[in-house]
């Protein structure tokens, strides 16, 4: 697991970009770069994962904004969500306006929920901003046979660069994993990966001009193997355990 105080140091971070922004950046800024990139988020992890009639997991679902669009497009029969900051629950909480969504201070090392508990377990961006998150993926699959996995693209040269030079990247912990160490995690717990998706091109707190040209050139990068595992902006990946 995490040492306590990197855990806590993680935790403190975003907990005051919560109280601080009514929300995180990306989330409640109004810069087009965001808003097109956490759109493209969402939406694919709308393809890839199956949330219709289930029981849903969101591990690490932060001050609530994914977490309100996967209940009203999803369409799950229950939703969970958890997040070891309090200050971003308490705002999450405060956003769900009559849905039936139970939101919960946890750490998603461990989540006092009995096997199974779940259908599927979303971790969307959550691994790169922790020390240890095979961990993270192995409690996932112990709380659900089938794992949807949303991280930044660890392949990319250019993500790579911008987790050394940028501030915020620093600020919170982020470091960004490989396709192969994703599925090394997955496999680890005795699953399999069932799909594997890269999509979005579009880099959060750019300029407007650059997010417009970016997004028209964005559906031929996803198109174009090996162009897409290298430029594309995320990656979304389903596990399932092996029977």
């Amino acid at each position: 697991m995490s040492s306590d105080k990197s855990f806590e140091r993680n935790v403190s971070v975003f907990d005051q970009d919560a109280a601080r922004n009514k929300g995180y950046v990306y989330t409640t800024g109004q810069q087009l770069s965001s808003r097109m990139a956490t759109g493209r988020s969402t939406d694919v992890i709308l393809e890839q994962a199956r949330f219709e009639g289930r029981r849903v997991l969101d591990m690490g679902c932060g001050d609530g904004h994914f977490t309100l669009q996967f209940w009203d497009r999803g369409r799950p029969s229950e939703m969970t969500a958890v997040d070891a900051a309090p200050e971003a629950i308490k705002l999450a909480d405060s956003r769900r306006e009559g849905r039936a969504i139970r939101f919960a201070v946890g750490d998603v090392h461990r989540l006092p929920f009995a096997d199974n508990s779940f259908d599927v377990a979303l971790m969307q961006s959550v691994l790169h901003h922790d020390d240890t998150p095979g961990d993270i993926v192995r409690e996932a699959f112990r709380l659900a046979p089938v794992v949807v996995i949303h991280e930044p693209n660890g392949n990319s040269p250019a993500l790579k660069i911008i987790e050394r030079v940028s501030r915020y990247h620093r600020e919170h912990n982020e470091r960004s994993y490989t396709t192969w160490q994703l599925q090394h995690w997955i496999q680890a717990c005795g699953a399999r990966v069932v799909s594997t998706k890269f999509a979005g091109f579009v880099p959060m707190f750019s300029p407007d001009w650059i997010a417009r040209l970016m997004k028209r050139a964005e559906p031929a990068v996803e198109s174009l193997p090996l162009v897409n595992s290298l430029c594309c902006a995320v990656v979304v990946l389903v596990g399932q355990k092996n029977r």
